[in-house]
């Protein structure tokens, strides 16, 4: 079997497509705040397997649920408390959207773009959907109310409610959590209040739930007041775990992955996995368990708002990068981003070494997760280019003087094609909003007018060495940044000079800081007459 966890996926799923005209590939995200990019994990993971079985010759749907039925249980930190405590424990599509300025590209949950979100979990949600989108995964999207309100679940709750002690000895033997007697894994719309937070169910007589609305939670206050209603048609959801093996009934799902943190042994996923089997009489779908996604070594969280959101992180990569992101790791791997560090010019790196195979020809992983990493109708971001390493053209882009296209050219040796010139301005583009935004500084320099303070205070052999540059640099002009950098190299081992001494003078010269790019490359792209001048300004015989 192929090593690519993609090809294991696909050779589980096959033998469910025997009796069914297509696979339903499946995810979801309640949408309780600004959804974090950690989200997007399941989302790529699911898209590409819903590609990847259909290239396998097995039909498949790939569906993605925004959850706006779930209760609103926390206020995110950058909301008004006061505004929003009123609606805590309602369902999200009851809670109004926040009086924030529209997130760009968000989409309402008809799939239209612009207008006003009309709740709370279409403002997150269709922001989050835009973004999904704009990575190139054409999934089904539905919301969880219209399942529950259009009746489609109502089978579903009759045989949870009906079955009910068999779901809570399923919990008992798998979690050890036991249920009090007569439970029921449903919660009420309070009829009073429109709370489904604060309810708790008491007996079903087969038609209808009887139920109280009181504070059963910490986090949400009842309105005291109870009654006895219909649980179908939106009346009533379905506690998690037995909802998540009712969706797997309901919508037929054969392949649905989750977080480490619901797969492991005697988790959510296990308790789902047995109320598939023994309530409602289905195979559950083949698991995929994935790792987190961390940002800067922290577990991400959507209601609290911790972390960064999907949005923000797919401001900062282009949507091959931000897919090859999430498939070059195996899901059983953490994946740990840190935009403020080196993790983007790193990931650009891999990604580059990854087509190199691709246009090789090659038909192992990483020239499958290179195709895997670009939408399939992107036949054109697949075609071979120049690939100039995006930590150059971070540097590149802070020197104004320069042509960078032809700076470019110089790195490719070769005249530009149309791909060439259209994959460098697409890392012009994100080099410039990343140093903007959250580049660490060494990445960062502006060449100082004049001779920084930190030269004047060069050591003497600091000053040789940078003698030894001018005197290099006049006697043997060379426009190869790469042949400078070796020159570099051999007189710096002549004079017998730290490493760390002879190329901080050269920065602290030109940047008035220690480090800086490549230097062969760098002093390669500066003005001569400039260089020259200040190279001699801070040498030993400036005088």
């Amino acid at each position: 079997m192929s090593s690519f966890w993609l090809d294991r996926v696909v050779a589980e799923a096959r033998p469910r497509a025997r009796n069914k005209t297509r696979l339903v590939v499946r995810d979801e995200k309640t949408a309780s705040g600004r959804i974090h990019v950690g989200s997007l994990r399941g989302v790529v993971i699911h898209g590409a397997v819903s590609r990847a079985l259909s290239e396998a010759k097995l039909p498949s749907a790939f569906f993605y649920e925004i959850n706006d039925f779930d209760p609103f249980d926390d206020i995110p930190s950058f909301l008004n408390r006061e505004e929003f405590e009123r609606h805590l424990g309602k369902p999200l599509f009851a809670v109004p959207a926040p009086d924030l300025p529209a997130p760009a590209g968000a989409l309402r949950a008809d799939g239209q773009a612009g207008g006003t979100p009309e709740n709370y979990a279409e403002y997150f949600g269709g922001e989050f959907i835009a973004v999904i989108k704009r990575l190139g995964f054409a999934a089904e999207f539905y919301r969880a109310s219209a399942l529950y309100r259009e009746g489609r679940m109502n089978d579903a709750i009759r045989i949870a409610l009906l079955r009910a002690p068999l779901i809570a000895r399923i919990y008992e033997e798998v979690s050890g959590a036991k249920r009090e007697k007569n439970w029921l894994p449903v919660s009420l719309v309070c009829e009073h209040c429109g709370k489904i937070g604060t309810t708790k169910a008491l007996s079903f007589d087969g038609e209808r739930v009887k139920y109280e609305c009181g504070n059963f939670v910490e986090w949400a206050v009842g309105c005291g007041r109870g009654g006895a209603m219909s649980p179908y048609n939106g009346g009533a959801k379905l506690l998690w775990k037995a909802e998540w093996a009712a969706k797997f009934f309901v919508l037929g799902v054969d392949v649905e992955g989750a977080g480490k943190d619901h797969s492991t042994k005697g988790g959510a996923r296990e308790i789902a996995d047995r109320i598939a089997r023994e309530v409602y009489g289905i195979e559950p779908p083949v698991n995929i368990p994935y790792e987190f996604f961390h940002v800067g070594g922290r577990k991400m969280s959507t209601s609290r708002g911790a972390g960064a959101s999907a949005r923000e992180i797919a401001e900062l990569l282009p949507p091959k990068l931000l897919r090859f992101l999430m498939l070059y790791k195996d899901p059983a791997r953490v994946i740990d981003f840190d935009p403020s560090a080196d993790t983007i010019p790193n990931l650009y790196d891999t990604y580059d070494s990854y087509a190199e195979e691709f246009w090789k020809g090659g038909a192992g992983d990483y020239a499958k997760i290179f195709r895997f990493s670009h939408p399939r109708a992107d036949a054109r971001g697949l075609g071979e280019r120049f690939l100039p390493r995006f930590s150059e053209v971070a540097y590149l882009v802070q020197m104004p003087h320069l042509e960078f296209l032809k700076e470019i050219e110089k790195m490719a040796g070769r005249s530009l094609m149309a791909e060439d010139k259209q994959e460098a301005e697409e890392r012009a583009f994100y080099a410039r909003r990343w140093l903007e935004s959250c580049a660490p500084e060494k990445y960062k320099f502006e060449i100082q007018k004049a001779l920084p303070a930190a030269a004047k205070a060069l050591r003497e052999e600091q000053r040789k060495a940078l003698a030894r540059v001018r005197a290099l640099l006049e006697a043997n002009p060379m426009a190869d940044g790469q042949t400078l950098h070796g020159k570099l190299h051999e007189l710096k081992t002549e004079l017998g000079i730290a490493p760390k001494d002879f190329f901080s003078a050269l920065y602290l010269s030109l940047l008035g800081k220690e480090s800086g790019p490549k230097a062969g490359w760098f002093l390669s792209v500066l003005d001569r007459d400039f260089l020259l001048k200040r190279l001699r300004e801070a040498s030993l015989d400036s005088t």
